[in-house]
């Protein structure tokens, strides 16, 4: 655009499936920026699991590039979110455009055979007879040791119960840091993030019963601190993080499904909210909720399921705090839930949905304008609450479970077109309500963690269960076989990630370091 500085091209790509955790990420402008316009409030990002990327900025292309070379991996199988700010200019004191500029990609998991291993079942009740109606799961490290805590968001005893991972690889947590922190009653939907920008991350949660949105900045051991509360609109069903004018920082949408419309929380800076600004979502009974770029024009959009319509409205981020409802599509049912990713590798976001009253789940494919596709519906047990995407077996693709209130998890593969074909499911105890698809055990693939807002429990599966690093032929043990396999697979990786046979450090090279992995588990 003339007269602003622009975005050229952005490293990981947006939308990518298949970015490298230990790698770095970087933007290419049209013109040479300014550095001390450089910082951690105008180029950063939020790993949805990882947290905020703290780092190191260099400068190359005559200072057109910018790169941010992270202090720490990020981990495998999770979303990002990079930010940039209007405040960064070029030496003349020309400035990126009054939006900013945002974008997401998802780093590659590690090869698994979705062959899932019980690890354990947590309680979340203080008490045995104590009902906490456990339904809202987050996987966000909490006090930045490298390993996925796991927040859960409490109904009835209108809480957030943390779990706190024993890195120590095995994936076990221990028991819930009491007390606990409150929020109010009957919270559900929430998302992390990093509000006041002090690189802990916080969590923010819709109170259905008392209309509001509770904000807890993170105090970097697994600790929040009070919640600020923000009256919205009535039974707020929904809730998205993003930066919605350009700021740098992350703000806060909300839906409110009885009110009919919408919510914008904007963000001080500092993680003070100010009070909501109401607008129309395009549909009837605003209720699921995501945030991500639907036009390809480095401003995420939103992402609206309406209930009563069975619609889902692109709403068009215009950079200013304010949104276009576009054409509405069907959602196959009455969406409860939606998230996105590229299922069909196309280079677009597409839209996965649970439709509760019909039970069944629906993939809407994007076409990079805001338009959705017809939906394309499969069955789930009924009563389905929850959708996730993540790649289960480091395939280069996204794969779907959904969370059924009245059956089990369902386990859908991909096969790289978007094309799903159920694969398996995992018994509820009373109600499948929820999962979060992470790395708890830090060896590069994606378990499960299954939430039964019943019975109260977190419930712990371990994808490819003991598997030993250097056993590449999955005979359980690491020998002469293995050997030979590394050997053959010697060098650097083609078309990586997917990660080849022998990367077993999973770097997109088979070399020494993957020899003296198998060497030290050799049996």
């Amino acid at each position: 655009t003339a007269g602003v500085l622009s975005v050229s091209t952005v490293q990981p790509a947006r939308h990518s499936l298949n970015a490298l955790p230990t790698g770095s990420i970087s933007v290419t402008f049209d013109m040479a920026v300014d550095p001390a316009s450089i910082n951690a409030g105008s180029f950063w990002a939020f790993g949805k699991w990882s947290g905020t990327v703290c780092g190191t900025y260099s400068f190359s292309n005559g200072n057109q590039t910018v790169t941010l070379d992270p202090d720490a991996d990020l981990f495998f199988g999770e979303q990002v979110m990079v930010i940039l700010s209007h405040d960064i200019q070029t030496p003349g004191g020309t400035t990126l455009r009054s939006a900013g500029y945002s974008w997401q990609f998802w780093n590659a998991a590690a090869p698994a055979t979705r062959s899932f291993t019980f690890l354990d079942s947590m309680t979340t009740r203080t008490f045995p007879a104590q009902g906490s109606r456990a339904y809202g799961g987050i996987a966000t490290d909490l006090n930045n040791d490298g390993w996925a805590d796991i927040t859960v968001v409490n109904e009835d005893t209108a809480d957030l119960r943390v779990f706190m991972n024993q890195a120590n690889g095995t994936g076990k947590y221990d028991p819930f840091i009491q007390p606990t922190f409150p929020i109010n009653m009957r919270a559900s939907p929430s998302e992390p993030g990093d509000f006041n920008h002090d690189g802990f991350a916080d969590v923010c949660v819709a109170n259905i019963n008392t209309a509001s949105v509770s904000i807890l900045l993170g105090n970097g051991d697994g600790t929040f601190g009070p919640h600020q509360e923000i009256t919205v609109g009535s039974q707020p069903r929904g809730i998205a993080v993003l930066d919605v004018d350009g700021d740098g920082d992350m703000d806060i949408v909300n839906t409110n499904r009885l009110s009919n419309n919408m919510s914008i929380l904007l963000n001080n800076g500092s993680g003070v909210f100010g009070a909501p600004t109401f607008f129309e979502g395009g549909g009837s009974q605003e209720w699921a909720l995501a945030a991500a770029d639907m036009t390809d024009d480095g401003i995420l959009d939103l992402i609206v399921g309406a209930r009563d319509s069975q619609t889902i409205i692109v709403n068009r981020g215009n950079g200013d705090a304010t949104f276009t409802p576009l054409v509405p599509q069907s959602a196959g049912g009455a969406v409860w839930m939606l998230v996105f990713g590229d299922v069909n590798g196309d280079g677009t976001e597409d839209v996965a949905t649970a439709n509760s009253s019909q039970s069944n789940g629906a993939i809407l494919f994007g076409d990079g304008a805001g338009g959705l596709a017809p939906p394309v519906i499969l069955p789930t047990d009924p009563f389905p609450l929850a959708t996730d995407l993540g790649d289960l077996d480091g395939d280069g693709d996204l794969d779907w479970l959904t969370s059924s209130f009245n059956g089990n998890w369902f386990v859908f593969t991909n096969d790289g077109s978007g094309s799903f074909t159920f694969d398996q499911e995992f018994l509820a105890p009373d109600a499948a309500s929820c999962a979060v698809l992470v790395d708890i055990d830090n060896d590069a693939d994606l378990d499960l963690v299954l939430i039964d807002e019943l019975e109260d429990v977190v419930i712990l599966q371990l994808n490819d269960g003991t598997r030993i690093p250097g056993d590449l032929d999955g005979d359980g043990a690491v020998g002469i076989n293995d050997f030979l396999d590394l050997l053959a697979a010697w060098g650097p990786c083609p078309s990586c990630p997917p990660f080849c046979t022998g990367d077993v450090n999973f770097d997109c090279e088979v070399g020494i370091n993957d020899f003296l992995t198998l060497l030290a588990n050799w049996t």
